[in-house]
Order: structure tokens, then sequence, then C-alpha cells
């Protein structure tokens, strides 16, 4: 993919934070390791956000993103980043992250985001 935004719609099933991308083949790819915490970090804030929200990442910083987040290295495929805001909190970015970038950005800037109307992404999409 070649643009500098992106954006992944995050929901719970069963229990997990995953997304669906069908523009990269992914359903219901899950967020394992550290990235569920990082994930609740960014949503705090954000009513029933377990129903879906917008997740905006780019290796590139943009306007009113939320958090930083730093590679610390690869290991099996994936690569273990950093919450700059909450250096406690690490978690691993299994390989789809390579569906969205050539390489692991050595940092990623996101930024999460009530969707309208409380609705879940599939029925505002």
């Amino acid at each position: 993919m070649n643009n500098a935004l992106l954006d992944i719609y995050p929901y719970k099933y069963k229990n997990t934070w995953v997304f669906d991308d069908e523009r990269v083949g992914l359903v219901r790819e899950p967020f394992v390791l550290g990235v569920p915490e990082m994930l609740d970090h960014l949503v705090k804030g954000i009513s029933d956000a377990k129903r879906g929200f917008r997740l905006t990442f780019s290796a590139s910083p943009f306007p009113k993103y939320s958090q930083e987040i730093y590679k610390m290295g690869e290991d099996f495929g994936g690569n273990w980043y950093k919450m700059k805001n909450y250096p406690h909190i690490e978690g691993w970015l299994c390989p789809a992250l390579l569906k969205y970038f050539a390489t692991a950005p050595d940092t990623l800037f996101v930024k999460a985001e009530k969707l309208v109307k409380d609705k879940p992404w599939w029925k505002v999409w």
C-alpha cells in the first residue's frame, strides 16, 4: 500500500481485539502479545470502543496523532514496539504489518477515534 495515512477498524471478537481489512486479505486478524494493552490505552475515553473504532496509523507524524510507538526489534517475522507515553507497555506486531509497509517502520504514529453514531464500522460504512 502506498498511502501515507492508513485506517483499520478494530473491534472485540470473543474478548480479543481483531480487525478485518479486505484490501489486504485479513479477516479477524488478532492483536496479540501486549498490543491489546496498547489498544486499551488508546481507546480510553471512547465509549463502547469494543464495538469498533477507527485506528489511523502512519510511519510519519500527522496532525493530532495521539501516540508514538517505537520499534525495539524483530522476532519471529514480526516486530516488538513500545509506547512512548506508556513505556512499560511493549507489544508484538505480527508480519501482517508488512501488508501495509515494505519494511516495519522504526516509529508508528497512531490515533484512535470513535466511530460515527456509536455504530460498529460494518454498519457505518
